[in-house]
């Protein structure tokens, strides 16, 4: 059943309409009412349309956020072939908010990491909400180094809103371990492919997104912290959260401006969550183009691309 977010109600009451149309045309013989369903989807369509085409920053968020929106496995299962997952940090822990392992991306062997939000209740606590603990940056760290010395390209696919922190994580060394799986990003041999297909939020995010290509689905976030936090800190009221996204930049659109990612993927009318296989083969389209570039680059010149394309972020556009 379809979620709608706040500022989707017209476009649901329309649905809504529209779906008892369609019970009364199959309930009733006879009854011919494809006319009045045709101009209702149209104009569905339109407000639909218009919607998405002036999102606000904190409307983005909503969207990025999205129950429905497709997760990092189902990227996975879309755009992958022998797909073989990987687990644990050999330190004696498994994290499933990161998942990752071995496949094939049209013919080619590569290295897939991902941060899993789960789509239900059950997965999503199995999955810590998207929320990795030191043992999933461990984790990453392993299949990274793994995939420098096969020489196999790595893709990342970022939704979280943030590391978890909870005390636990931070006895088990929390900073350490993002600190050092940005560093293994940065320092990997082999061309790193970074998509947020969702949320992507604080060093949670980075540690896997120190990538030589970083890409954004059109409605996802990329930010230091979340909004509810920043207005927390700033304003003290979450309530303030519209105005501080407003001011993060960040969404897709304020991060190419800026120069900190390099290409926003279009999603369908009505966001990746309405039309989900159109949004996967999207990404999919986007990561070839993005591979045939990088592919030909030694490893020394992909490291070094990669540390100035970081140290010139903010040095240039400021």
């Amino acid at each position: 059943m379809r979620q709608y977010l706040d500022f989707e109600k017209p476009v649901a009451e329309l649905e809504n309409k529209i779906a008892e149309l369609r019970q009364m045309a199959k309930d009733g013989e006879g009854i011919n009412i494809a006319d009045e369903i045709g101009k209702l989807s149209d104009k569905a369509e339109k407000q639909l349309r218009a919607a998405y085409t002036k999102l606000t920053p904190w409307q983005k968020v909503m969207v990025a956020r999205h129950a429905q929106r497709p997760r990092a496995l189902d990227y996975f299962k879309g755009l992958l072939e022998e797909y073989t997952p990987l687990a644990g940090d050999r330190l004696g822990h498994d994290d499933q908010a990161v998942v990752g392992g071995l496949a094939r991306f049209r013919g080619q062997a590569v290295m897939v990491i991902g941060t899993e939000r789960g789509f239900d209740m059950e997965s999503r606590l199995r999955h810590n909400f998207g929320m990795p603990k030191p043992e999933g940056y461990r984790k990453a760290q392993r299949l990274v180094e793994m995939a420098g010395r096969f020489g196999l390209p790595i893709l990342t696919f970022i939704d979280t809103s943030g590391a978890w922190p909870g005390i636990d994580a931070e006895e088990r060394g929390q900073a350490q371990a993002i600190a050092r799986s940005t560093d293994c990003c940065l320092r990997a041999p082999v061309p790193l492919i970074a998509i947020i297909i969702g949320e992507g939020g604080s060093g949670g995010a980075v540690a896997l997104g120190a990538g030589d290509r970083v890409l954004m689905l059109e409605h996802s976030i990329y930010s230091v912290i979340a909004p509810e936090g920043a207005a927390s800190i700033l304003w003290r009221d979450p309530k303030q959260a519209s105005t501080a996204a407003e001011a993060l930049k960040l969404t897709a659109q304020d991060l190419l401006k800026l120069r900190l990612i390099d290409r926003i993927i279009p999603e369908p009318i009505g966001g990746a969550q309405r039309f989900p296989a159109e949004a996967i083969a999207s990404v999919g389209e986007a990561i070839s183009d993005m591979l045939g570039e990088l592919m030909p680059f030694e490893s020394q010149n992909l490291v070094a691309k990669r540390r100035e394309k970081f140290l010139a972020m903010g040095r240039d556009t400021l």
